[in-house]
This record gives structure tokens, sequence and C-alpha cells, in this order.
């Protein structure tokens, strides 16, 4: 039980303590918590999707995001540049989607498996739940057009011509 004593010294330390409170901001109040009141720091592996960026976000002025393939699965972050031209920022692959096995990022389905591929380099684990990895591969002028864009090409055509048999 406290002495008479010590229950005056406790009245008197709250009082200085509720005098010193109402003279602060609230943010001053929130700095003096011993564990601070402050947002959870990007990274920290509480979201829904594991964050691969491509580029970092400071080449570009403002973002946009897309759904490629089935509804909150996989997310293609594009950011605009101060030139105007838009190019993918960062992918977002939902943590059902895809697990992290030795440091690696592992696809459990097609769609996010497809994303990886894509890639240039292997998906580098950073912290929590963000990696980094290398935008596709740039391919020299002079290897252009590829196979692939001889195809689409080819492609292209037979359907403009169709399409102007028909009209």
């Amino acid at each position: 039980m406290a002495t008479k004593k010590q229950k005056e010294a406790s009245r008197r330390n709250v009082k200085k303590a509720q005098e010193k409170w109402t003279g602060m901001s609230s943010r001053q109040r929130s700095r003096a918590q011993p564990e601070g009141r402050q947002r959870a720091k990007p990274g920290k592996g509480g979201g829904d999707y594991y964050h691969i960026e491509v580029r970092p976000s400071s080449e570009f002025q403002t973002f946009r995001t897309h759904d490629v393939g089935k509804a909150g699965g996989v997310q293609r972050v594009s950011g605009q540049r101060s030139s105007g031209s838009w190019s993918t920022q960062k992918w977002l692959i939902s943590k059902s989607m895809a697990h992290v096995e030795g440091g690696h990022l592992v696809a459990d389905v097609d769609d996010a498996r497809s994303v990886l591929d894509k890639l240039a380099s292997q998906p580098e684990h950073i912290r929590g739940d963000r990696f980094k990895a290398k935008p596709r591969r740039n391919v020299p002028e002079k290897d252009k057009p590829t196979a692939a864009q001889k195809r689409a090409r080819t492609e292209n055509i037979k359907k403009a011509q169709a399409a102007r048999r028909k009209g």
C-alpha cells in the first residue's frame, strides 16, 4: 500500500504531465509516445501483393495501375515520364498467385509465371514483399524486325484484308 507521501507525489506528477500534455500539438504528443504513432513503412510485408520494381519511381511523374488477366491477380503499374512516354514501373503479383522460396519469387499460376518469364532477370528480394528485377531485354535496331514482329505484321495485314473484303 502506498504511503501518504507517495500518493501526494503521484498526484503532483500526474498534474505536471497533464499540464505538459495540454501544451503540446498532436504531432508532439504522438512523438512523445515511446513507440511513436506512424504509418507502416512500405515493404514490411503486410499487403496483398508482391511488388517487383522494374524501373525506379523517380523516373516518372504520374502512375496508373492496370489489371492484367483476371481482376485482382496481376497488376501493372505504369508511369509517365516528363517526355510523355509511358513505361512499366513495377508489377504487382497477388500473394495468392505466388510464394517466396529461398529468397526467390516462385509463381503458382500461369498469369504470374508469364510475367516472371518476361522479365530480363530473376526478381531479387529486397525486403518484406519487395523485389527488384531488370526490364525486358532491349532489342537493338539492327536485329529488328524480330520474328515475332514479322508474324504480327502479317497477321495484321491478313485481318485488314479480310475486313476490307467484308465491308
